[in-house]
């Protein structure tokens, strides 16, 4: 439960950072509080993405990882983030992506700085 937490919080703060710095990623609400709120059920809703659906889309797309030597999980991570907003909009919150190479660099920047929030946060093992 501790590491679902960690990686909860971690994908929040790196959604929050890609907020934070792209202009066409949104994330819209009356106060504060709701969109930290908003801002945590879409990084479950970017978890459950991930967990569900980007393991397929890497399957179906390994000749290409494979082909590009491991660069095309920079347009699988663009997807997932697209496919989140999407997912977003149709339950009604308030985080919209726009275009494919803002996913593209979102994708990046939330990579990274999940990556560092790992490293940083404790591990719930």
């Amino acid at each position: 439960m501790m590491n679902f937490l960690v990686k909860t919080i971690a994908n929040a703060g790196a959604l929050a950072v890609a907020v934070w710095l792209l202009d066409k990623i949104t994330l819209t609400g009356d106060s504060t509080g709701k969109k930290i709120g908003t801002l945590i059920i879409v990084a479950l809703l970017f978890g459950l993405v991930n967990f569900l659906v980007k393991p397929l889309v890497k399957l179906l797309s390994l000749p290409l990882l494979i082909l590009t030597l491991g660069l095309f999980t920079l347009v699988v991570n663009a997807l997932m983030l697209l496919l989140t907003s999407w997912l977003a909009d149709k339950l009604d919150l308030s985080f919209h992506v726009e275009g494919f190479w803002t996913a593209v660099l979102g994708g990046l920047i939330i990579s990274v700085v999940s990556w560092a929030l790992h490293v940083i946060l404790p591990d719930g093992d």
